[in-house]
């Protein structure tokens, strides 16, 4: 029996010894961090701009990849059930990770059960634009032109779940409009339309309509977040449109498996808050419009704990329902 009980405390230590080994030298291959959404919007050029830092700091490849689909699910059910040891994260977003458990009557994945928080990244904000062929300047012209026509304006989105869907979804229910959903794989696989007026809406992420707009391509009427963005301080906020407490805004963090070695997440949190605070990073974020965070995992937790439930009443208020 003492036999036994030595050679078990030997293992301990043999595995405890292992981890550490493990944890001193990540990363010493290739990372992944897996995208919901499609090349080129928020959440896919942070990722890039984290990679970059990470790659340069450890002198090892972190890879972006990009598994658009289900508001992002598919690639959240992917790195939920990936192996636990820091080499395929996720930049997950308040769409899987707060609003589809509302949404879904089953997830294959559970926010808080199966990830372990690193750090929150970014606070972004939408933006209700039209095309220029739609012909409104305000949102309350955009909401005369929809009670004229029930049912025959549509609104683009990123997908079910996505802050761009419970937007539109919420400003229909407030204003009391029929407008069809058409979802789409990003923002970008969307934009296509909406610039050829195949849908009449989207309320789109900032760092993809901006730039359109400015160039006279949309137009845009009206901005998500509770304040105005200093890159567009002439855009007024939906609240000031006319919809008291209107708010639907993206974020996106950065998670691992439940289970990864703490020593591998906090690694990860450290650089990951110092690069978030290096003026070359805080420009880049401030020229995209998205508002560095760089919190820690306990305050990021808290986050998700918190904006579920908040989330969870707007859709049973809105009476939103899956596949809208």
């Amino acid at each position: 029996m003492k036999f036994a009980a030595k050679a078990f405390a030997f293992l301990l230590v043999l595995l405890a010894a292992e981890m550490a080994s493990a944890q001193s030298s990540y990363p010493n291959r290739p990372v992944k961090i897996l995208v919901g959404f499609t090349p080129g919007t928020a959440p896919d050029l942070a990722a890039r701009m984290l990679a970059d830092r990470f790659a340069e700091v450890w002198g090892t490849a972190f890879v972006v990849e990009d598994v658009p689909g289900a508001g992002s699910n598919i690639a959240t059910e992917r790195v939920a059930k990936a192996a636990a040891d820091g080499y395929t994260l996720l930049m997950g977003g308040n769409s899987s990770l707060v609003i589809n458990p509302s949404l879904y009557e089953t997830l294959p994945f559970d926010p808080l059960r199966d990830f372990a928080p690193i750090s929150q990244i970014f606070i972004a904000a939408n933006v209700l634009a039209v095309p220029i062929e739609v012909p409104v300047k305000t949102v309350a012209e955009l909401v005369a032109l929809a009670r004229a026509a029930p049912g025959k304006l549509s609104y683009g989105h990123a997908g079910v779940g996505t802050s761009q869907h419970l937007g539109a979804e919420l400003f229909k229910y407030m204003a009391h409009l029929d407008i069809a959903s058409v979802p789409y794989r990003g923002t970008t696989a969307l934009m296509p339309d909406l610039l050829a007026n195949r849908v009449s809406m989207s309320f789109a992420n900032i760092v993809n309509v901006l730039p359109l707009a400015r160039e006279g391509k949309l137009r845009a009427l009206a901005i998500t977040s509770i304040k105005r963005s200093p890159l567009a301080p002439d855009l007024p906020t939906m609240a000031e449109s006319g919809f008291l407490g209107f708010e639907a805004v993206p974020w996106f963090g950065l998670v691992a498996p439940i289970g990864t070695p703490q020593g591998v997440l906090d690694k990860l949190h450290d650089e990951t808050v110092k690069a978030l605070a290096t003026p070359a990073m805080r420009k880049k974020f401030d020229e995209l419009g998205l508002e560095a965070v760089g919190n820690t995992p306990a305050e990021f937790t808290e986050v998700i704990r918190r904006e579920t439930p908040e989330w969870a009443k707007v859709i049973k208020d809105a009476g939103i329902k899956l596949g809208n």
